[in-house]
């Protein structure tokens, strides 16, 4: 089974104009799209569009109407890739019901089962959404490095004008996902989670459920928690362009 659990840390280091540093224990969960409906089957705390403690709900994804493998095709067509293998995500479960994903990541797979595409789905505050599809260049590779320019509002502490690099050591017995965003004077912030495998069972279900209560509020709390920090460390906001 490819699913399975990263319990793990995420970071946050921004480096002007106030030096701000965060660090919280979260976990994400791996779901390959064509084990859902086992997953779904065998564990009983966990379930596919539908209540429980944990659960993934494709409409969390995407546009949220489309079903997910399609929209994942459509997002790599529109972009010039092929990528007809495994779909595998690296996310936030629903957890009782509620999830929010700053950031998902997609490991999109070739007909030969190597890795030929990321999709980084990213999420603002204000209900927006907005995907990076960018075809891996060096399936060997490790870690897996590439670029992009800025494209969606998420922080009202930083302006459009940046570039991420994504630094991304895919699931295996550990993860990694590491973007850097940066401006014309350089470095400004940079974000991080790393994990470490947990195979999926009822047991390690139940283990993340009540040693991370409240998943998705922590998750956000957390954010604008962070926010009123850098507020009262006298950090501008930005306007939200339209």
């Amino acid at each position: 089974m490819k699913s399975a659990l990263y319990p793990g840390l995420v970071t946050h280091a921004r480096t002007r104009p106030r030096r701000h540093e965060l660090s919280y224990r979260v976990y994400m969960m791996l779901v390959d799209l064509d084990e859902l409906p086992a997953l779904d089957a065998r564990f009983r705390w966990f379930s596919r569009g539908r209540f429980n403690l944990l659960s993934f709900d494709a409409r969390d994804h995407g546009d949220g109407v489309t079903p997910l493998r399609d929209w994942v095709r459509a997002q790599l067509s529109a972009a010039g890739i092929v990528a007809e293998g495994a779909v595998r995500v690296l996310c936030y479960p629903r957890v009782l019901g509620s999830v929010f994903n700053p950031i998902s990541v997609f490991f999109c797979h070739g007909a030969d089962g190597q890795l030929a595409a990321m999709l980084y789905e990213v999420n603002n505050t204000f209900g927006q959404r907005h995907v990076y599809a960018i075809a891996v260049e060096d399936a060997q590779a490790r870690p897996i490095r590439q670029s992009c320019d800025k494209a969606l509002y998420v922080s009202p502490f930083m302006g459009m004008d940046m570039r991420y690099d994504f630094v991304v050591r895919p699931p295996a017995a550990e993860v990694a996902v590491t973007v850097r965003g940066s401006d014309a004077e350089g470095i400004l912030i940079v974000a991080n989670f790393a994990g470490r495998r947990r195979e999926l069972s009822d047991r390690a279900l139940l283990g993340v459920f009540f040693r991370y209560p409240l998943l998705a509020l922590k998750v956000v709390a957390g954010i604008h928690w962070e926010a009123l920090k850098l507020v009262l460390k006298g950090v501008r906001l930005t306007r939200r362009p339209a």
